[in-house]
């Protein structure tokens, strides 16, 4: 049975073009399109029904323990770039793996108190992780429960969107007081430390899942509608766009951003552009903890590699599609391919909307982005060639994607 998100109706009236994803019926665009939708993100702000993402708590004496033990970030020194222990109102992202190395799901784990943790996964996995928890928690004093489709969630992303949350937060100055990337404060239940001026309570997370700066609104889901009417309405002088799957799917690839089942899944988590996800110490020699899947990540036989690509227009390709060497050799297949609008190339270097010093006459034409699983190391500049066997487009291994992303900006400069 396909599932709704509260803000179904909504959507509906808005005329977006809905389809299957994660078992629920979601907005893919709307009239306007995917390419307003993804440069409103990067230059103004956008707006996400992120809904059907599931969370999961954990409390008790063990809760840390059991994370330690199925989750891939040491929590003991995982915070900031100094390593420091995952602190009360941090969080982070991890992935859950099986014995062989595989991953279940990617996650951002959120630590409210020593013994107080929330687990925030994919559309469809709150019950297969909730599973993966209870069967390794031995007995652990964790007291684990699975809220899927209790909890509202609404991503609000750009550069505007502190302007847009600000007025309509119960001592706004506050809540966003040393609100830094990858930290959150409040909660979803009644006593909340943040709360909206009708007394909504929420959680408010300054993460996201487009590279751009924003945050990430929890709460009960009785109130998903009148909070997203209420941004929306707060959102009119600021060009504030409703958005769909496509964009954000478009500006995840171009913010190296995995999906996961598709660029992260039934094979090893390891050699891609994620690797920080994992334990490693300073020198990436060996892990610094035990956790469910070690053994299989140690293997010095790991074969096959991830990595980002840029092409050299607009034009993109299917996944599953054949990867192929400079010398017309296939050595894998296309994960993800996407375009993202707001990029594009001058003089082979790759710029975004938002980058200074271009041309006005340099306006972005988009490229198309995104990974390929390869059998063989590459490096950066590498040139391939993707084909699904009627189309070819060239592309061009790269560390990065697009530029002048604002995830971590002081939201001091925004307001």
């Amino acid at each position: 049975m396909i599932k709704k998100t509260p803000l179904y109706n909504w959507h509906k009236s808005a005329k977006a073009n809905l389809a299957q994803f994660g078992g629920y019926e979601m907005p893919l665009w709307y009239p306007e399109g995917v390419k307003k939708e993804h440069i409103a993100v990067i230059t103004k702000a956008g707006i996400f029904d992120t809904s059907h993402m599931a969370v999961i708590t954990l409390k008790g004496a063990q809760a840390f323990d059991l994370l330690q033990k199925t989750f891939t970030k040491n929590l003991s020194e995982c915070a900031n770039f100094q390593k420091e222990p995952l602190k009360n109102g941090q969080c982070v992202y991890g992935i859950f793996l099986n014995e062989k190395g595989e991953t279940l799901d990617d996650s951002v784990v959120y630590r409210f108190d020593k013994d107080r943790f929330m687990i925030v996964v994919n559309a469809g996995m709150g019950a297969l992780i909730t599973k993966h928890l209870m069967e390794n928690s031995n007995g652990l004093d964790c007291k684990i429960k699975d809220l899927t489709d209790k909890i509202g969630k609404i991503d609000i992303q750009g550069v505007n969107s502190a302007k847009i949350l600000l007025p309509l937060l119960k001592n706004g100055e506050k809540a966003f007081d040393n609100l830094k990337y990858f930290t959150f404060k409040g909660s979803f239940l009644p006593e909340s430390s943040v709360t909206l001026k009708d007394g909504s309570s929420i959680l408010l997370s300054r993460t996201g899942y487009t590279g751009e700066f924003g945050f990430e609104l929890f709460m009960q889901s009785e109130n998903l509608l009148k909070v997203w009417e209420m941004l929306i309405k707060a959102g009119k002088d600021f060009d504030l766009t409703p958005c769909g799957l496509a964009a954000r799917d478009s500006l995840r690839a171009g913010a190296v951003l995995p999906l996961s089942h598709q660029d992260i899944g039934g094979w090893k988590f390891i050699n891609n552009p994620w690797i920080f996800a994992l334990p490693y110490n300073k020198e990436k020699t060996e892990f610094t903890k035990d956790f469910i899947g070690k053994t299989a990540l140690s293997d010095t036989e790991n074969k096959e590699y991830t990595y980002p690509f840029a092409g050299y227009n607009l034009r993109k390709i299917p996944a599953l599609s054949k990867v192929y060497d400079a010398n017309q050799e296939k050595i894998g297949t296309v994960l993800t391919c996407a375009t993202d609008i707001a990029i594009d190339r001058n003089e082979d270097k790759i710029f975004c909307i938002t980058s200074k010093n271009i041309s006005e006459k340099k306006t972005p034409k988009g490229l198309s982005c995104g990974f390929v699983k390869v059998n063989r190391k590459l490096n950066c500049g590498d040139k391939i060639l993707l084909s699904d066997n009627k189309r070819k487009i060239k592309a061009e291994i790269v560390e990065d994607i697009r530029p002048n992303r604002t995830a971590r900006i002081d939201i001091k400069g925004l307001l």
